[in-house]
């Protein structure tokens, strides 16, 4: 835990005005979050030029292994044709990014193809030829996949879809057709975690947010937040966090609050399992100032402690003609002892609260006898 800079504040309603709208958790407190689910798509490498398959859907069925074409969800995968063979050595296709799903078990997944199917061979003559893929009737009940998969709140799980092509191309006997008959393996992980926490004070309606970088790399284009507000015992929880180390940043939602916010750093999320922080996150009141003027118009030293305390906040030389501004001041009560020399030191007692100037006009020091 530590406090959050002026700066850090700043950078934060930046990226939250950004981001916020699009990357919201959904999470009022620790209310549960639906689960996500995030697609892929490879391929085994196969010997031709290319493969295109017209993607319309991916559909998923809950808590269901039955063959009923009932029960089946669409998760709105965009219509769009694809190479398969871009999509081999560690290259993959998104499908499906992050869309919300059932808390359930997930029996079966099926990738729904569309008729713009083609293959491109090279012939014996060098020349690059396109064939159209035909499908046989009943061809979406072969691109269904097994995957009884666990899908519990708050987590997003991430499927591979592997295209194997080379089995998937069926030459049909003496008819010259080329048949598509898709051979899938899906594979599933985990791919999020959650943080818990709580803030203090408890009485202060605050946001907790992440700051995600989605790809590793350095633009901030693929960057996003996760957030999600405290409830009325102060607790939030930060559902779809992908494994990594973050600094959760905490800021009231009210902008006239005394408070400017606080922060938790080195919190290590791992994937399947819920990381909980395990002191509160102190929202530090906003800072205040001090200003005044010591009619004398000369330079003095002006040492601020906290009262009835030998605790040195801060020690500053005035202007020449006796004006000063302390800043950045924790709001308390203080001690400020105000010196030059060839005159008697004058304390006096002042209180800062939060963001505001306290103006402390007309000091007089009286000359040492």
């Amino acid at each position: 835990m530590k406090i959050l800079k002026h700066t850090k504040l700043i950078y934060l309603a930046l990226i939250l005005l950004t981001f916020f709208a699009c990357h919201n958790s959904d999470s009022d407190g620790v209310n549960a979050a639906a689960p996500t689910i995030t697609v892929r798509l490879v391929d085994a490498p196969g010997d031709y030029e290319a493969v295109n398959v017209e993607v319309v859907d991916v559909m998923i069925k809950m808590d269901d292994e039955s063959d009923s074409e009932n029960g089946w969800i669409s998760l709105e995968a965009n219509d769009e044709v694809v190479n398969l063979l871009d999509f081999t050595g560690g290259i993959s296709k998104v499908l499906v990014d992050r869309f919300p799903i059932p808390v359930g078990t997930l029996t079966q997944m099926r990738l729904v193809l569309g008729n713009g199917n083609t293959i491109d061979i090279e012939n014996e003559a060098g020349e690059i030829v396109t064939h159209d893929l035909k499908t046989p009737s009943g061809q979406q009940s072969g691109l269904k996949v097994k995957i009884n998969a666990v899908i519990e709140q708050g987590f997003t799980y991430d499927f591979v879809l592997d295209f194997d092509v080379e089995k998937s191309i069926v030459k049909a006997g003496n008819s010259g057709n080329i048949i598509l008959k898709p051979v899938l393996y899906a594979s599933a992980e985990v791919s999020s975690g959650i943080i818990e926490g709580t803030v203090t004070p408890t009485d202060v309606p605050s946001m907790a947010s992440v700051l995600v970088d989605d790809k590793g790399t350095p633009e901030t284009e693929d960057d996003f937040v996760i957030s999600a507000y405290t409830d009325e015992t102060g607790a939030f929880a930060l559902w779809g966090v992908p494994a990594g180390t973050y600094e959760v940043i905490v800021t009231p939602t009210d902008p006239e609050s005394d408070y400017a916010g606080g922060s938790a750093s080195g919190v290590v999320v791992v994937n399947g399992e819920i990381t909980t922080i395990a002191n509160p996150i102190e929202l530090m009141l906003k800072p205040g100032s001090i200003s005044g003027d010591v009619t004398n118009d000369i330079v003095v030293t002006l040492t601020l402690k906290i009262k009835g305390t030998d605790t040195v906040v801060v020690t500053q030389d005035s202007a020449a003609d006796g004006k000063f501004t302390l800043t950045n001041i924790p709001p308390g009560d203080y001690t400020l002892t105000v010196s030059a020399a060839t005159f008697v030191s004058q304390d006096i007692d002042v209180s800062v609260t939060p963001d505001t100037e306290t103006v402390m006009a007309d000091i007089t020091l009286v000359l040492a006898p």
